[in-house]
């Protein structure tokens, strides 16, 4: 055959296999299938909503919580010396002229003295940067100062003292305790009803704050009768002011009695009025205020009717869940509590605000949803689940059922829950809700299994965790022989089907919960001195209690099983196979979803937070939609 025949007889398969190449893809094509919605989405999908536009810029956000300002002027009020000449291009002439042009127009009392020029040639030197972004910051906060400070007649420059005091920054606390805007100290905040509690701290919520600041300097005007004794008594206390009046010989005048006031006091009012100074003649030093992205007026609040985190009202309404907490500082837990008898505001740009309440019921419904899926304490069976169902089936029956187990056993290896006792060291920092979160349980049962009565942890304390892990299992199961009558046949199919959706137990373990007893651990009590008490190992005793070290909690009760009811030591066969089932574990890989958090997959999967970052060689929670998690069982 020659090569033209060849080329002839080959021609129409190519040609039949390009054809065939050219129309797959088109038929593939119309295949298409809708992908399933998750609830979160379908909630979403039925919101009545405009376009979305983002009117919170996330790097100015930043600067509503930036340490370094406050930091700063802290540093500054403690440390500059008001009798040190700086060297800066502004003449006393025209500093005393503007002074007297403030003084004029505000109920301080405002006389230039060297002290005061010398703090403000200092600021001008070396703080003009950070003035800049306190006045960004003050576009967004002072409307509200000012709207409160009118309500109580209290002098509308006062609101410069939230910029000295925190430098505008909710989260500043002060090396004694003092929290929020106006720094308010736990005692005081209480007195003026600011509420702090596990989930809130209202000395860092800006309305109430204020309302509270606006109260106690009124309060304090009745007192003295002079603004300038009011911003001192501010920061050292009325009783500091008192002493310093009486060791002046009765003088009255700030600048008269600040040798006799504690140090940070002395350079606190002089401060003050340097801020002031700054704020009203910036534009005559150069100093060009950055522009808020968004204005205090620009958003409003809403009242949650049930409990929700930032998370979910992230997810629901496209807004990121660091501008919630940035709008929202008072709430510590990053969670919207709903307690009887209060009323709990969530603030959020104004667009957003119209989304929320046009939505509420479909809002409340997915956090419903979501609580749902979390994890519920067990319950106790009263009958046999595997044996249930085969029991009404014989009892439909008036024949006795016929099983046949001559067949080989059937070895299943699987997994199953089962309870593990942790212990943690609280640290530096750390708070028992933060605790609650990182292991996946409530607050509620960390205190009843370490007997706590409050809130408070002690650092160094060892408290108590307990939680259910995933551990492999092998799984020894007969499987009946169907008989030919329908009654065996119908008992089989049900036996059969139940061995299918539930694990039986480890057969390999002998029943002795009836014959165990508790034990109370005492002091000065180990684990191997209680193991020869009652005559077992001590690996016994940590099986028996689901204990992953040799360490005893004074208190503690310990379940124990004396040697003559002691399980049958297994055979080297089975216990080489339940070795081998134990180190195979089943590894998975989780395909992370929008809405997902490594706490919320940590749940699902029945592990921890922290094993699945050291399966992933994870070093923080962060977590993208997308990613593929190894997830072991």
């Amino acid at each position: 055959m020659n090569k033209t025949k060849i080329t002839f007889l080959l021609a129409p398969f190519f040609t039949l296999n390009m054809i065939a190449q050219d129309t797959l893809p088109q038929a593939v094509a119309t295949q298409e299938v809708t992908p399933k919605m998750s609830v979160l989405d379908s909630i979403k999908s039925t919101f009545v909503d405009h376009d979305i536009a983002s009117c919170v810029d996330q790097e100015w956000m930043k600067e509503l919580s930036n340490p370094e300002l406050f930091k700063e002027m802290e540093f500054d009020i403690a440390n500059v010396n008001p009798d040190v000449k700086v060297d800066y291009d502004l003449s006393t002439d025209l500093l005393k002229a503007r002074l007297k042009e403030m003084d004029a127009k505000s109920p301080f009392n405002i006389e230039y003295n060297e002290g005061l020029e010398n703090i403000i040639k200092s600021y001008l030197k070396n703080r003009k940067r950070s003035y800049e972004r306190l006045m960004a910051i003050s576009e967004y906060y002072f409307p509200m100062f000012e709207a409160a400070l009118a309500k109580y007649d209290v002098p509308l420059e006062i609101k410069y003292l939230a910029v000295v005091e925190s430098a505008l920054n909710p989260h500043a606390k002060s090396r004694v305790g003092a929290t929020g805007l106006w720094q308010f100290m736990f005692a005081t905040g209480k007195q003026y009803k600011l509420d702090v509690s596990s989930y809130v701290d209202e000395r860092s919520d800006p309305l109430k704050a204020t309302e509270a600041a606006c109260q106690y300097l009124s309060n304090m005007y009745k007192i003295f009768g002079d603004w300038d004794l009011v911003l001192a008594s501010y920061n050292s206390g009325p009783g500091n002011v008192s002493k310093a009046i009486r060791r002046s010989g009765g003088l009255q005048n700030y600048w008269n009695i600040r040798k006799f006031l504690p140090k940070e006091t002395a350079g606190y009012v002089p401060a003050f009025l340097a801020t002031m100074y700054i704020y009203e003649y910036h534009k005559e030093h150069g100093i060009e205020p950055k522009r808020a992205a968004i204005s205090y007026v620009a958003t409003d609040t809403v009242m949650v009717k049930r409990e929700m985190s930032f998370k979910q009202i992230s997810d629901l309404l496209d807004i990121p869940e660091s501008q919630i907490k940035l709008l929202n500082p008072g709430y510590k837990l990053d969670v919207v509590p709903n307690i009887k008898g209060e009323n709990h505001y969530l603030r959020l740009p104004m667009n957003k605000v119209a989304i929320y309440t046009s939505n509420e019921d479909k809002i409340y419904a997915y956090a419903q949803i979501e609580a749902d899926k979390r994890e519920k304490p067990f319950l106790s069976r009263r009958s046999n689940p595997v044996t249930a169902p085969v029991q009404t089936a014989v009892a439909s029956s008036d024949r006795k059922p016929y099983i046949d187990y001559s067949e080989e056993p059937q070895v299943i290896k699987g997994t199953k829950m089962v309870s593990k006792t942790k212990f943690h060291t609280v640290r530096r920092g750390d708070n028992i809700g933060e605790i609650s979160q990182k292991y996946g349980v409530s607050v509620a049962e960390i205190k009843k299994w370490n007997r706590l009565k409050g809130n408070n942890v002690m650092l160094g304390s060892r408290l108590k965790i307990v939680s259910m892990e995933k551990v492999s299992t092998t799984i020894v199961r007969k499987t009946p022989k169907p008989a030919k009558d329908t009654t065996n046949t119908a008992i089989a199919s049900v036996e059969k089907k139940a061995t299918k959706e539930i694990v039986l137990e480890d057969t390999s373990k002998k029943e002795i919960a009836d014959e165990s007893e508790f034990y109370t651990v005492q002091k000065g009590d180990n684990l191997n001195s209680i193991a020869k008490k009652y005559g077992v190992t001590t690996a016994q005793i940590r099986e028996w209690n689901n204990m992953e070290d040799t360490n005893v909690l004074l208190g503690s009760q310990l379940k124990l099983i004396k040697a003559e009811n002691a399980p049958i030591a297994e055979t080297k066969a089975e216990k080489t196979e339940q070795q081998i089932a134990s180190s195979v574990k089943e590894q998975q890989q989780y395909l992370v979803k929008k809405g997902d958090s490594l706490f919320s997959i940590a749940k699902k999967s029945g592990v921890t937070v922290e094993n699945i970052k050291k399966w992933n060689d994870i070093s923080n929670e962060n977590i993208k939609p997308g990613m593929r998690l190894k997830i072991q069982g």
